[in-house]
């Protein structure tokens, strides 16, 4: 008899439809609703990158492929699936619930990020501990994966398959950008927090193991908080690189990220690429990760780190 372990999968969800929108922001907000400007240039996004985001139905791929590798794996376990999202249903809590309600007594959560942060991944985890605690459920919690060798060859690949398109010629003028979200910078520096080293620990990771000669880290995609995060934004430092490299080729790898999603498809796909094409350079972006092999045995690998330590 196998012996049942729920996985907890967290995310931080997505609109499914047009009319989730605002109460999706007004979560974001911690129950502020956005003003109608703030909600019309959020769903002009959506609209900029085809109406909606692809990420809903992304996550529960990237899901359910954990818990197949997984199962496929485990001759003594059988792991029951949950998603828990940060901002719209299914919440966290209710993830957590339902795995009460199932009978299970203990559970592995990940969170589809790589980095941990105590304000990002973290947070996640408190949520899910707290409401687990009330039904006396064990939970061993993935911090981070970003450091298995499998996602940095994951990001490894993709890389040196876009250097190949460029000439070789070029590649002294290509320059590799490596982005995560931003953060507020005092939250960051006041916590001691591991995230910004945990990012520029993969872009050695990833140059490393590359031809890529020029590599610098970024920040993406910050909150309008009137408060200064964590930079250089990625879209300044295009602009300072040309300025003062001249650099031809710019290679975006947002691998804090695991999917193509709002954050990707428009933050770089659109904003970056029209940075370059005012430069007159070349914007080039592998794809993300999304239910590729390698992302997926990442986190199972770093999944069985932690129950061999449970």
């Amino acid at each position: 008899m196998k012996k049942q372990i729920g996985l907890l999968v967290m995310a931080y969800g997505t609109p499914y439809q047009k009319s989730d929108i605002e109460p999706y922001y007004t979560d974001i907000r911690r129950g502020k609703k956005p003003t109608e400007e703030e909600l019309n240039d959020l769903i002009s996004r959506y609209e900029a990158i085809g109406g909606l985001s692809p990420l809903a139905g992304t996550t529960e791929g990237q899901a359910e492929a954990v818990q197949k590798m997984l199962n496929d794996n485990y001759d003594d376990y059988e792991f029951k699936l949950y998603i828990g999202l940060k901002h719209i249903h299914p919440f966290i809590e209710d993830a957590v619930t339902q795995m009460y309600q199932d009978g299970i007594k203990e559970a592995v959560t990940v969170v589809l990020a790589p980095h941990y942060s105590r304000f990002s991944v973290g947070s996640y985890n408190r949520r899910a501990s707290e409401k687990a605690k009330t039904y006396q459920i064990n939970l061993y919690h993935v911090n981070q994966y970003y450091q298995q060798q499998k996602f940095i060859d994951y990001w490894t690949e993709r890389i040196n398959e876009t250097l190949v398109q460029i000439p070789n010629d070029a590649h002294r003028d290509t320059v590799l950008v490596v982005s995560a979200h931003s953060l507020p910078e005092k939250m960051i520096k006041d916590n001691n927090d591991p995230y910004p080293k945990a990012l520029a620990d993969t872009a050695s990771l990833i140059q490393a193991q590359s031809p890529i000669q020029n590599v610098v880290v970024g920040w993406q995609s910050e909150g309008n908080t009137g408060t200064p995060w964590l930079g250089p934004d990625v879209q300044d430092l295009t602009r300072d690189l040309y300025k003062q490299y001249n650099y031809k080729h710019f290679i975006y790898a947002p691998v804090g990220f695991v999917a193509e999603h709002l954050e990707v498809l428009y933050d770089n796909d659109y904003e970056c690429k029209v940075i370059c094409e005012e430069l007159g350079v070349n914007y080039h972006r592998p794809p993300m990760p999304d239910v590729h092999p390698l992302f997926i045995g990442a986190i199972v690998d770093e999944i069985s780190n932690i129950l061999k330590e449970a």
